[in-house]
């Protein structure tokens, strides 16, 4: 099979009784089982998968890593084809699908579920995880709110870089701060929702989760906020939201999507600890240094 032929193909998913945010670059279902990757020397990744009570093939192709935010240029996105390649190809793609792709030999990734290193060196990987949990500890209500996500990438080199430190907002509120960086420049969005949700291809969410709090034992979703334009900075309180209380936790961690096709992100830590003023005063240093006017110290 020639993969230009396959390139020059209009996906076959608006056909399909998919969800319409499956079309996003790197979303490709929700709440899958028996997940398989296969790539082959051509450059097509084909995902093999149980969802919605039948099994799917899906093919895709077409970008990898991701470009610097640019206004007015969407960012890079994955082709996909839900028929298996039967919709224009006239034959399953599936059948006799030729696997070259060696073990995963690339970093470790949070929330994996299979990866690969493909004939040309870049990397493959598919990760699954809850992003659509309601904020504040509030309990799972809606059946889309406890789907998990289910998201390939596909990249060469560096991985983009998530970095949150912790410290203390009015002494006495855990605080979190932090800055989302590719290939050593900003990665932000151009316009959002008045809520906080990118608008645009370029924006990033950072999805935040709190352990052991007054919500409860085990994890629960604290908020998700924006990495700030054209900083790619962002900062946040755990204060309380009425009627719910303050998220504090013993421990927190993030997840973000990465720009482009690259990976998703993930980073852990513990509680900041008591109030430290020597540590908080240092803190303020770093997030002075960060240039961004919606993040002061307090």
């Amino acid at each position: 099979m020639n993969a230009r032929v396959v390139v020059a193909l209009v996906s076959a998913l608006a056909a399909l009784a998919l969800p319409a945010a499956a079309s996003a670059s790197q979303l490709i279902d929700r709440n899958a089982a028996g997940v398989d990757l296969k790539v082959d020397d051509q450059g097509l990744a084909l995902l093999t998968y149980r969802a919605r009570n039948k099994i799917w093939h899906v093919v895709a192709w077409g970008a990898l890593n991701a470009i610097s935010p640019t206004a007015g240029r969407p960012q890079v996105r994955l082709r996909l084809d839900y028929s298996g390649g039967r919709g224009r190809l006239g034959h399953d793609v599936a059948k006799g699908f030729r696997n070259t792709c060696r073990p995963y030999d690339g970093p470790a990734l949070a929330w994996f579920v299979a990866g690969c290193k493909a004939a040309d060196g870049t990397h493959w990987a598919i990760q699954s995880w809850q992003r659509l949990l309601p904020n504040y500890g509030v309990q799972v209500a809606r059946p889309e709110e406890q789907q998990w996500d289910l998201r390939l990438s596909h990249w060469r080199g560096e991985l983009p870089v998530l970095t949150i430190k912790l410290d203390w907002a009015y002494r006495r509120y855990d605080h979190l701060y932090g800055s989302l960086t590719y290939r050593g420049k900003p990665v932000h969005g151009f316009s959002s929702t008045p809520t906080g949700n990118p608008l645009d291809t370029h924006g990033r969410n950072i999805y935040v989760d709190t352990f052991d709090s007054a919500y409860g034992p085990g994890w629960f979703r604290e908020n998700a906020f924006l990495a700030h334009n054209p900083t790619g900075a962002f900062c946040y309180g755990f204060y309380p939201h009425a009627p719910r209380p303050a998220g504090k936790g013993e421990k927190y961690r993030a997840t973000v999507i990465g720009p482009g096709v690259t990976p998703d992100l993930f980073w852990q830590a513990d509680a900041p600890g008591p109030y430290d003023r020597g540590r908080d005063l240092s803190a303020n240093d770093e997030l002075r240094a960060l240039g961004d006017g919606l993040c002061r110290p307090n």
